[in-house]
């Protein structure tokens, strides 16, 4: 990257927005779902608009990655915020609910290169002891957006029509391309030589078996249902592997895992963020069933953690400098283990503001956690892998938050099920208990009891938690590296 060319400013800013863009996309989409179903009667099919665009996202992560390295950050990055617009431009033209899933998928597979390629933008254009100051301003766009989506998402469904929450990225992402085009300049060498199209078929299938299964656990017959797809992502993967150790220029290179900092770092960063989806799933979950608050305050309860997030990122900018990888992640760790034990001990009268202030903590722990995984990941390699091991941290990150939510949901549901039959009550009821809306359909007396269950059922997700830091800190102790250079 030629960072005299670059207009460094413009081109962070423009990759902000392209972030952005993406982060906003889920949140302000689960706005507007009741809408869109209502207009486009499909209501069996709501769950495939979400896992359609994770499942195309994930898949085409690594290839854009893999692309990054291979062609260039420039190219690549336009490609895939091109075929993000038009995703979303035939999204919001959609008629049916099959016509939007299909062009949910299209709109993921843009959105799947925006992370990576951005993350690998901002490594090439900083050095060591700013980047992550900048890969957390960066992030902090998936906070912002976490707040503002349901406002604006509220505001575009009721003064236009839910087809614009789609339209609306058109314009934007038109001028993040404009901007990119213009400003950002790279003396990227391609590589010649055959493409993997084996591996990256093999890849793709082997991620579209893993995420089906998770997500289909709680179907009917889920279980054999992911019994079957992880059995054939398993052959699927083992054929990937034998691809991969053949192919000229790999599309995931196995010369990658020899580092045990990479390696560490990058299981590390899924076990880290499958934490952060059981904190932004389940504590609302406490504040509408337990306290009894509506949705917009449910969902404030987790804005501390994401402000802190980036306050989190920048002091582990100033770590890294100084200290070991494994030294900055002992400290998030530990503050992450404060975080989650907390939840495990607080007692079901626990005032709100308790929550904020442990919400802070977890985003300071997840702050420094993921920017230090992010950097050292990167750091790991040599500068002509950087998209690559960018693109698989992204990918580490969503198998975390895949199979953690889908762990996360089965402890959950068991909890929930067996404290409502031991006490003679219907599973339905707990839907209602969650929905401040119907909570007052539930008879009174039936009210604490429901409580205490879904208190019992919570506190069983953050001990799971709990059990899953525990063990990041010993997988993070057999990593010997010295400072990120």
């Amino acid at each position: 990257m030629n960072q005299k060319k670059t207009n460094v400013a413009v081109v962070t800013a423009t990759i902000f927005i392209a972030t952005f863009m993406a982060a906003i996309e889920g949140t302000i989409v689960s706005t507007a779902m009741p809408t869109i179903v209502g207009s486009l009667h499909g209501v069996k099919l709501m769950n495939w608009v979400f896992t359609m665009y994770l499942l195309t996202s994930a898949m085409a992560t690594p290839i854009y990655g893999k692309m990054a390295d291979r062609i260039g950050r420039k190219p690549v990055l336009l490609f895939s915020l091109a075929v993000f617009v038009v995703g979303s431009l035939l999204s919001g033209l959609s008629q049916s609910m099959p016509m939007l899933i299909l062009f949910r998928a299209l709109q993921g597979i843009g959105a799947g290169g925006i992370m990576p390629v951005t993350f690998t933008i901002i490594a090439d254009i900083y050095p060591i002891d700013k980047r992550a100051k900048v890969l957390g301003f960066n992030g902090s766009a998936w906070g912002i957006a976490a707040v503002v989506a349901p406002l604006i998402g509220g505001f575009i469904v009721d003064r236009l029509s839910w087809h614009w929450v789609f339209i609306l990225n058109v314009p934007i992402g038109i001028l993040t391309m404009i901007l990119t085009a213009i400003f950002l300049r790279e003396n990227h060498v391609k590589k010649s030589g055959p493409i993997d199209i084996a591996g990256t078929v093999l890849l793709a299938m082997t991620l579209l078996f893993m995420l089906s299964g998770f997500q289909m656990l709680d179907s009917k017959n889920g279980v054999i249902i992911f019994a079957v797809l992880f059995a054939l992502a398993i052959i699927s993967l083992v054929l990937f592997i034998r691809q991969e150790k053949r192919a000229v220029d790999p599309v995931i290179s196995l010369d990658l895992f020899a580092s045990r900092t990479f390696t560490i770092q990058n299981v590390l960063a899924a076990i880290v963020s499958g934490i952060v989806m059981g904190h932004e799933v389940y504590m609302p979950m406490w504040m509408q069933g337990i306290l009894g608050l509506d949705a917009s305050m449910g969902g404030f309860a987790v804005t501390p953690s994401s402000l802190m997030w980036v306050i989190g990122s920048f002091i582990a900018g100033r770590m890294l400098v100084q200290m070991r990888p494994q030294r900055v992640l002992v400290v998030s760790l530990a503050i992450i283990t404060v975080g989650i034990v907390t939840l495990t001990l607080v007692p079901v009268s626990t005032p709100f503001a308790a929550f904020l202030a442990i919400s802070a903590v977890l985003g300071s722990g997840f702050g420094i956690a993921i920017t230090t995984t992010t950097v050292s990941s990167q750091a790991a390699v040599s500068q002509d892998k950087v998209g690559v091991a960018t693109g698989f941290n992204t990918l580490s990150r969503t198998l975390g938050q895949t199979v953690m939510v889908a762990i996360f949901g089965m402890i959950f549901n068991v909890q929930v099920a067996s404290g409502t039959h031991a006490h003679g009550l219907q599973v339905a009821m707990m839907n209602k208990l969650i929905n401040p809306h119907t909570v007052s359909q539930l008879p009174q007396s039936v009210v604490p009891t429901l409580r205490n269950i879904l208190f019992g059922a919570l506190h069983g997700v953050y001990i799971a938690c709990a059990v899953v830091v525990v063990l990041g800190i010993f997988l993070n102790l057999l990593d010997r590296t010295h400072r990120t250079k």
